[in-house]
C-alpha cells in the first residue's frame, strides 16, 4: 500500500500541489501536517508511520517534506526500514528500500551525507568559537549580576537577608544566588592566597 505524507510550514501555504501529486501516484491514504519542519513532533507524520505496515511505502512530494535535515531524514527512513516499510520521494525520484541493493546504496549515501553535514557544522562552530576567542569574546549567557549587584548581594547576605528575598529582588532562582555566593567566596580565597604568597 502507498501511504502519502504532505506537509506545509504554515496555515497560509497550500497542500493542493502535494496532495494532487500523491493521489496521482496512487496513494490510498494521505496524512497531512501544517507545521514547520523544524518541529520534532509532527502529528501527521507520526500517524503515517504508525499506520504503515511491512511492505507499504511512505511517499512524499519532496525530500524536505519528510525530514528537518539530512540526519533527521536518515533517522526516519531507518525507523521505516526496520519495520519493512520503504520510502519514496516523487520530485527526486528516490526510493529507499533496504531490501534492494540499490535502496541500500542510496541509504548509505544519504547516511554519509548526513555525517558530512554534521562534521561541517561542528567544524564551523569550532572555527566561530576560535574567532570569537581571538577577539576576546567568550560564549555562554551574559551574567545577570554586575559588580555593583555582587557588592550589594554580599552586604544583604552579611546583614542576614533571606536568600529567597534576595533572589526575588533580581528575579533569579535561589540556585543562581548560591552560585554567585560561591564565586564571591572563591574570589576571596584567591585574593587571600595572593596576599599570603
Amino acid at each position: 500500500m502507498k501511504i502519502g505524507y504532505a506537509r506545509v510550514s504554515t496555515g497560509l501555504q497550500n497542500l493542493d500541489l502535494q496532495l494532487d501529486s500523491l493521489e496521482k501516484h496512487g496513494c490510498e491514504k494521505i496524512f497531512k501536517d501544517h507545521i514547520s519542519g523544524t518541529k520534532s513532533k509532527r502529528k501527521g507524520l507520526e500517524e503515517a508511520m504508525e499506520f504503515g505496515r511491512a511492505g507499504d511505502t511512505i511517499v512524499v512530494w519532496r525530500l524536505d517534506r519528510l525530514g528537518r535535515n539530512m540526519e533527521d531524514l536518515i533517522s526516519i527512513v531507518n525507523q521505516l526500514n526496520k519495520r519493512g516499510i520503504s520510502f519514496h520521494s516523487l520530485q527526486e525520484n528516490i526510493t529507499m528500500d533496504k531490501s534492494s541493493s540499490t535502496g541500500q546504496l542510496i541509504f548509505h549515501l544519504f547516511a554519509a551525507f548526513a555525517e558530512f553535514e554534521r562534521n561541517l557544522i561542528l567544524e564551523r562552530s569550532a572555527a566561530g568559537r576560535e574567532a570569537a576567542r581571538a577577539r576576546g569574546r567568550f560564549g555562554g549567557r551574559p551574567e545577570k549580576l554586575n559588580q555593583s549587584d555582587l557588592d550589594l548581594l554580599k552586604t544583604l547576605v552579611d546583614n542576614g537577608t533571606p536568600i529567597k528575598t534576595i533572589a526575588e529582588k533580581w528575579g533569579v532562582s535561589r540556585t543562581t544566588i548560591y552560585r554567585y555566593l560561591n564565586k564571591l567566596e572563591e574570589k576571596n580565597d584567591e585574593n587571600k592566597e595572593g596576599r599570603i604568597s
